[in-house]
């Protein structure tokens, strides 16, 4: 079983309501954000489980954006990040799907275009507390 620190278990600053949905979700974007660079134009959201379920109302979508965008969950600016993301020219597509019985039910894939037309996958899943695993 594994560890947790106090930090963990205090949870995360952050934009919520959501510590997985939302934090989660934000730092999956950023991370997405950190493999791909920022020289994109578009990104496609494949939501499974609970994040295709309820990611309008938790932020999901916002988050994930905002992160993608290079904010942090604790960023203001993330409840806006749609709106940015379209004042900045980024089209933006979420797809409820299901990506299998052995993914987390927090996992999304997210495909980048690129601004040369490639493009790029990064899978991850929001495992609680803000925690995130890259697949």
């Amino acid at each position: 079983m594994r560890e947790y620190s106090v930090f963990d278990i205090l949870g995360p600053i952050m934009i919520g309501p959501s510590s997985s949905h939302t934090a989660g979700a934000a730092r999956l974007g950023k991370e997405a954000r950190n493999i791909v660079g920022d020289d994109f134009k578009a990104i496609k959201f494949y939501l499974h489980g609970s994040f295709a379920e309820t990611y309008k109302g938790h932020g999901t979508d916002r988050a994930l954006v905002a992160g993608a965008l290079g904010m942090e969950p604790d960023d203001e600016k993330l409840r806006d990040a749609l709106n940015i993301a379209k004042e900045k020219g980024i089209d933006i597509e979420f797809i409820p799907t299901d990506l299998g019985e052995d993914k987390h039910p927090n996992t999304v894939k997210m495909i980048f275009t690129k601004n040369d037309g490639s493009e790029v996958e990064v899978l991850g899943s929001s495992i609680g507390g803000g925690n995130i695993q890259i697949l």
